[in-house]
């Protein structure tokens, strides 16, 4: 789409189409087309591994370094928002990338080439464990699991070391870890963020920010912002009341995993807790659970992806790669809904020291939801004996101190699993 003479620019466009051209002082870059931005973000959905923090190095080097769709100071920018705002930061970012390229289909196409890949994994994988029953207790499938404790206590130290840097966020931490024990529900959960983010906003002394990055203009007007925040609110409110007035639909799952979206802080392993308080016992076991959980951790793309997986396995109104799509879409949905809505208003919001604060609250806070779900279901479900405990410490070895890729590690715990079986 091209821009009209006189109107303000999209920091993600383009003056010139030649990709080596002279970039704008700003990084602006004329729009391209959806079809581009498909390619470029499947290549991403099919190559991109290690979680987040890897996935935002692997943007910067396509699109700031590369393609020169926006430069390094609109990138950080945009990097901010996304993980100032709960969802999946690299979704949020290659979503907003693919808007500012192509308008609404670019962020649909730049979403489904980075989203699908691992979904589809995903899907095919549920599919095979429902197929072969046997699959399902296979020790392979058990490595997977146990694969998953070390998964999750190297995202709880990485995130501790980042997050919870002194006393203050610490105390937090441990705080909702205890709570996050003490009442084993979502409802503990939420509780722990909101404690969380009280304790960040009047507790909390942070030292203060000066940065003034350039403005962004994605073409969404405050009123339309205001509109889509709105329906994010409304939707999180409404839809566990449908679910509450028809316990037996597809409507107390939606709200599960719609929450879950809404709520996660800190990166994509803060949603294990969320789904796993929602949809265990009551729509799978533990041991499902967690074997799809370690087998996203071998799948290139979003964690979020997990959602496909349990979409497939559940039982009706949900099963199959419908129920996987379905599920794939709800818990994409609040993130992007909130990433739109606050487009406009990201100048004003981020200045807010008192909103800083409660921010940094709240990440503290799900370091200690994540520890707590470190210990039930994750190592309890899956540590059952000695042989199962000293592959858990192999496998987080390898990840900690060998630096190798997750989904290698994944692939040699599901192997160290079966021959353990044999």
């Amino acid at each position: 789409m091209q821009a009209r003479p006189g109107a303000k620019a999209s920091p993600l466009t383009t003056d010139t189409p030649q990709a080596t051209a002279a970039p704008h002082p700003h990084g602006l870059r004329r729009s391209g087309d959806a079809l581009e931005v498909l390619r470029a973000f499947l290549k991403l959905g099919l190559t991109c591994f290690g979680g987040p923090a890897a996935h935002l190095g692997y943007f910067r080097t396509e699109f700031v370094q590369r393609r020169q769709w926006l430069d390094d100071a609109s990138y950080s920018d945009l990097v901010a928002l996304c993980q100032f705002l709960p969802g999946p930061a690299s979704s949020k970012v290659g979503f907003a990338l693919g808007w500012g390229r192509a308008g609404w289909r670019g962020a649909l196409a730049a979403w489904c080439g980075f989203t699908l890949p691992s979904a589809v994994a995903l899907i095919l994988f549920a599919l095979g464990v429902a197929r072969w029953t046997a699959l399902a207790d296979s020790g392979a499938v058990h490595g997977l699991k146990v694969a998953a404790v070390a998964i999750v206590a190297q995202a709880v130290l990485g995130m501790a070391r980042s997050l919870c840097p002194d006393r203050p966020r610490a105390a937090i931490a441990i705080g909702a870890a205890l709570a996050a024990l003490a009442v084993p529900s979502s409802a503990g959960q939420v509780a722990a963020i909101l404690l969380g983010a009280a304790a960040g906003r009047w507790l909390l002394r942070l030292p203060p920010s000066n940065a003034r990055p350039p403005p962004m203009d994605f073409g969404i007007s405050r009123r339309m912002g205001v509109a889509l925040l709105t329906l994010f609110g409304a939707l999180l409110a409404g839809l566990p009341l449908l679910g509450l007035a028809a316990p037996g639909s597809a409507w107390p799952i939606v709200g599960t995993v719609y929450k879950a979206g809404a709520l996660v802080f800190g990166g994509g392993h803060v949603v294990l807790p969320l789904l796993q308080a929602g949809v265990v016992p009551q729509w799978m076991s533990t041991e499902s659970f967690l074997a799809g959980y370690g087998a996203a951790q071998a799948v290139p793309g979003p964690l979020f992806s997990f959602a496909a997986y349990l979409g497939t396995v559940m039982p009706a109104p949900f099963g199959g790669w419908a129920g996987g799509l379905g599920l794939l879409v709800v818990i994409f949905v609040p993130g992007l809904l909130l990433l739109c809505g606050a487009l406009p208003f990201w100048q004003l919001l981020r200045g807010q020291a008192k909103v800083q604060h409660a921010m940094a609250g709240i990440n503290a806070a799900v370091v200690g939801l994540l520890g707590a779900t470190l210990y039930d279901p994750v190592f309890t479900s899956a540590v059952q004996t000695r042989a199962d405990f000293a592959l858990a410490l192999a496998t987080f070895g390898l990840l900690l101190l060998g630096r190798l890729s997750p989904a290698l590690v994944v692939a040699l715990a599901a192997a160290a699993g079966w021959a353990m079986a044999q």
